[in-house]
């Protein structure tokens, strides 16, 4: 617990201090009943750009947050007054309490309209993850932003999604009876998956701009999930599949 709150304030303190483009948010996750807070930087420089994210759980049987989640990217673009500038060299870093620590190495292309209303990012990117099989070391990720969605001024559409192959146990294996098997060696069988896909589509409407407060926002994001969570949180089980998760709250931008 002690590591957690450490962690937590570490990334506020950094991402202050860099006076970087700063959010939190706080949204209470309908199915598995449960509050996460989420704080997010995203700082551009000469060398290319720079963002992560922290998600902090708050399950309602505990007297506190029980676990942390991060992602750590680095856009390497030294060429930004080129025709090459919308592709970057990408670094990233993933893990947590509950998370097996990835790294991904790979390259990004980035997409705006001329006033930057409209953004999409696509990713190709090796995937290495500690402790975990995978039938192919890849990921693929797009994220895509749009600001005053269908002409509504402070209404935004962000998100984005990921597909990656990691070999993922959920519970053991039954035969048609209901059996559980076993291996030559007598070890019990599991039942696996082998590839993974998140997307989390987000829209939020600057509330605030009613009452002279431009960095309150009201919205939720859905969480669509297809064999997410399955070795590193064995209590949600039940993931195995395609899930929806629709999750409701706020948003302060720094």
């Amino acid at each position: 617990m002690k590591k957690l709150f450490i962690t937590f304030a570490a990334i506020i303190v950094m991402a202050f201090s860099a006076k970087a483009q700063t959010n939190i948010q706080e949204q209470y996750d309908f199915n598995r009943e449960h509050l996460t807070t989420t704080l997010e930087m995203f700082q551009p420089d000469n060398w290319g750009s720079t963002f992560f994210f922290t998600d902090i759980y708050h399950p309602n049987n505990t007297n506190g947050p029980t676990g942390y989640y991060t992602e750590i990217a680095r856009g390497l673009n030294f060429w930004q007054n080129t025709k090459m500038s919308p592709f970057s060299a990408h670094v990233e870093w993933n893990g947590g309490q509950f998370a097996n620590n990835a790294w991904l190495f790979g390259a990004e292309w980035f997409l705006h309209s001329k006033d930057f209303k409209y953004r999409l990012t696509l990713e190709v990117l090796y995937k290495t993850i500690a402790k975990a099989d995978q039938d192919a070391p890849l990921q693929f990720t797009i994220i895509w932003g749009i600001d005053d969605l269908f002409g509504v001024k402070g209404l935004m559409f962000s998100g984005f999604a990921d597909f990656w192959w990691e070999t993922l146990e959920w519970g053991a294996l039954l035969d048609a009876n209901g059996i559980p098997q076993i291996d030559a060696n007598g070890n019990p069988m599991y039942e696996t998956t082998t590839c993974v896909f998140i997307s989390e589509p987000q829209l939020w409407y600057q509330i605030g701009q009613f009452f002279k407060c431009p960095n309150l926002h009201i919205g939720g994001e859905v969480e669509l999930a297809y064999n997410f969570a399955g070795a590193w949180r064995k209590e949600y089980v039940d993931n195995k599949g395609f899930n929806v998760s629709p999750c409701l709250g706020l948003k302060w931008i720094f």
